[in-house]
């Protein structure tokens, strides 16, 4: 288990996630590891119109969506992530839970690092957290950043 040699780090790009970020770096500071740096893009549901037909362009928006998260997660390694740390940026589509445990297995990470903030309330209860979900999936140690 320790050291860490590859940390990954998914991020939503929320304040809470921006925490979780700062405590991957450090993580990976201690142990010399690689930090990979995550974005989800979500499953954009089909709109049905009378006409059967959408004027709106999901597949085009989906990659507006991984464009902008390619550029936000380099920005976020620009500023937060020293040189001296081996580092990559990720952007998958999917379901949070399922393609961030997908993305850990195959890139063999050690640690997981992420924040514990999100839906709350009847979401919750019903959808279950992003977190609790990613710790029943894989086999590595996940560190949550509680942000109050």
């Amino acid at each position: 288990m320790l050291p860490f040699k590859r940390i990954l780090c998914p991020t939503d790009f929320s304040e809470p996630a921006c925490s979780a970020i700062k405590a991957a770096v450090e993580m990976a500071k201690s142990f010399s590891a690689e930090l990979i740096l995550l974005h989800v893009v979500g499953p954009i549901p089909a709109l049905d119109t009378p006409a059967g037909v959408s004027a709106f362009d999901v597949s085009g928006y989906q990659r507006e969506l991984a464009e902008s998260a390619e550029a936000s997660l380099q920005r976020r390694i620009d500023d937060h992530v020293p040189d001296t740390i081996e580092s990559k940026a990720m952007v998958v589509n999917g379901d949070a839970s399922h393609e961030i445990a997908r993305v850990a297995k195959e890139e063999n990470v050690d640690l997981i690092v992420l924040s514990t903030h999100g839906e709350s309330g009847w979401r919750h209860r019903i959808f279950g957290s992003v977190p609790g979900k990613v710790i029943r999936q894989v086999a590595c140690p996940v560190l949550t950043i509680h942000l109050e």
